[in-house]
This record gives structure tokens, sequence and C-alpha cells, in this order.
């Protein structure tokens, strides 16, 4: 089952059908995502579960609904196994953009960490899961689909918040900060933790 996120509420896409309670169930093949968006407002609905006959299509299908929006992110260490983390809009997030024309998404990753906290001498570790969430920009739902990577850095300067992206602060955490953060964050950046 896959997840996409809009505000810290899922859409699940899903080949099963359930009897619903706190969600709603749509078909995938025919949906108007405004009435999802929609029904996804509402206080009582927790989820929209969007159903399909195919699970290896449902995705696919679910992608062609929507502009797309191709980012990178890192849940980047230090030598002291600190997780890096930004401060934006009020909540705490992972630093990640979008990519550039015909950039690998491992650079894009590792220049939006550079750009978004000064952090550098970056490495790439492992590839982490993939999340998916829809936003509204100029009056239009994109889905943005950001590629997550674990880097480790030795970088040991300041830390520098790219204020012209809204970033208000960078700050490296330790487990027990990075959960009380977690705490004012978003469901896509829970689910790499």
């Amino acid at each position: 089952m896959q997840c996409i996120y809009v505000n810290n509420k899922p859409i699940y896409l899903t080949t099963v059908v359930e009897k619903e309670t706190d969600f709603k169930n749509f078909l995938l093949k025919d949906v108007d995502l405004n009435v999802v968006l929609k029904t996804l407002s509402k206080k009582k609905i927790n989820a929209v579960r969007l159903i399909g006959h195919s699970e290896d299509k449902l995705l696919k299908t679910f992608k062609k609904k929507l502009p797309n929006v191709i980012a990178g992110g890192g849940k980047v260490y230090n030598s002291n196994n600190k997780i890096l983390f930004i401060y934006r809009n009020d909540k705490w997030d992972l630093p990640k953009g979008k990519a550039e024309k015909k950039e690998q998404i491992q650079d894009t990753a590792m220049r939006e960490v550079e750009e978004e906290t000064g952090v550098g001498n970056l490495k790439i570790i492992e590839t982490l899961p993939v999340t998916y969430h829809i936003y509204k920009r100029n009056g239009k739902h994109k889905l943005k689909i950001t590629h997550w990577f674990k880097m480790q850095t030795t970088f040991d300067g300041p830390l520098e918040p790219q204020i012209n992206e809204g970033i208000t602060k960078v700050d490296w955490l330790d487990d027990a900060q990075a959960k009380d953060a977690l705490s004012n964050s978003y469901a896509n950046i829970k689910l790499l933790f």
C-alpha cells in the first residue's frame, strides 16, 4: 500500500476495499482529486483510500492525475551522530528541494542540503524511502516526489539557514531532540525515522 500525504492526512493507494469508518473509499481510475482533497479537509475524515485493480499500477495511475515535482533531500548525520534539521513554516523538517533539469537526483539532494544549511563535505551512505505529498502553489495542486538519502559529513563549520527559502533555523539534533522535533514535523518526514 502506497501513501501520499496532504498536510498530515494520508491518501492510501490500495487494491483492498474496506468498510468506511473514519475514511472514505474512491475508485482510483475515475476519481476527481478536487473531491478527494475536499473530503480530506473534513475533520471527521482521517484518510482517503483510492482503490485500484493492480497493485503495481496504483502509483503510476495516481502520478498521472497531478503535475509531478521531483525533489531530493537528505537525512544528514555528523561525526557526533546528530541529525541535521531545518526549521521552516513553524515546523521542523529535513533539507530538500526541487531537481534542476538533467540533474542526477543524488546531486540534487546534496546541492539542496548545502544550499539550505551551509553544510558541505557530504557523502551519501544509502538510499532511503521515497515520500509523496500534495501541496498547492499558485492555486494549483502538485505532487512532490522526494527521493531521500542518508548522508554523512565531517563538516563542523557554522550552520547557515537559507533565509530566502523561509528557513529560520538549522540545527544538529541528538536522538532525544530529534524525537521532540518530530512531534512538530510532517508525517512524511516521520516515515524516515
